[in-house]
């Protein structure tokens, strides 16, 4: 039977880290561990994980420091692990560019569901695709995102977002000039049942105008804030 994917799991609770990793082994995941921020930072640029599990609160370098570390040089899907109450640092962690979070205590299983859910979107999108015989791309001046390979191009330049951006610009695109409240963004893009701080929307829109930007200003300015509403894709005229 054929792996299911890698995951790292990085948690100085030894117990932690051995539960979660029994639960994946049984569904073939391929799991390493790190029992610390710096060791698990080091792992993660060293390999290409499918999935990385990250507690927030470690001694030494947290999560949040390891996860910002890691966005600066990839993509990794990141599902950060917290304890209740900390939702102020939840918030920090979605800022720094988190994709999920699950909180302390969970079911081992809840993980195994949250992690198959996570790969999901990163490989394909939940949304409903386009006549099967063609291919499913939406084209636009100065982008193009290519539902099949889970690509966006803009102006030919090749950008990389994370799972949650990619859908989050994905949903905007396929409903050019339509306004989406936050709420309505928090709903459709968050698939799972999520009652997060309004401003996770806001800090996704900014990381992923920011990627955008560096490649194309003109793809960058397609993502519109209607002030007071929410935020709209918004097709470039030439």
């Amino acid at each position: 039977m054929e792996n299911s994917g890698s995951i790292l799991v990085v948690d100085d609770e030894e117990r932690i880290r051995r539960l979660i990793r029994m639960y994946l082994e049984r569904e073939n995941y391929i799991v390493d561990e790190a029992e610390d921020g710096e060791k698990g930072l080091e792992l993660a640029l060293e390999n290409d994980y499918d999935v990385i599990l990250l507690d927030i609160m470690m001694p030494g370098k947290d999560g949040i420091e390891v996860c910002k570390e890691i966005r600066e040089q990839k993509t990794t899907p990141v599902i950060m692990l917290t304890a209740k109450g900390e939702e102020a640092n939840r918030i920090q962690g979605f800022e720094v560019g988190t994709d999920d979070y699950i909180v302390k205590p969970f079911s081992p299983r809840e993980v195994v569901l949250r992690v198959k859910a996570l790969l999901r979107r990163s490989s394909s999108t939940q949304f409903v695709k386009t006549d099967n015989t063609t291919k499913d791309m939406l084209e636009f001046p100065h982008l193009l995102i290519d539902n099949d390979a889970h690509r966006v191009l803009a102006d030919d330049k090749e950008v990389g977002l994370t799972p949650k951006e990619y859908e989050l610009l994905y949903f905007l695109a396929r409903a050019p000039d339509k306004v989406f409240d936050r709420e309505q963004l928090l709903k459709e893009v968050w698939k799972y049942e999520f009652f997060g701080d309004l401003r996770t929307v806001d800090t996704h829109v900014k990381r992923l105008r920011e990627k955008l930007n560096k490649v194309s200003k003109d793809a960058a300015k397609m993502i519109v804030t209607v002030w007071g509403v929410g935020y709209k894709f918004e097709v470039a005229s030439e």
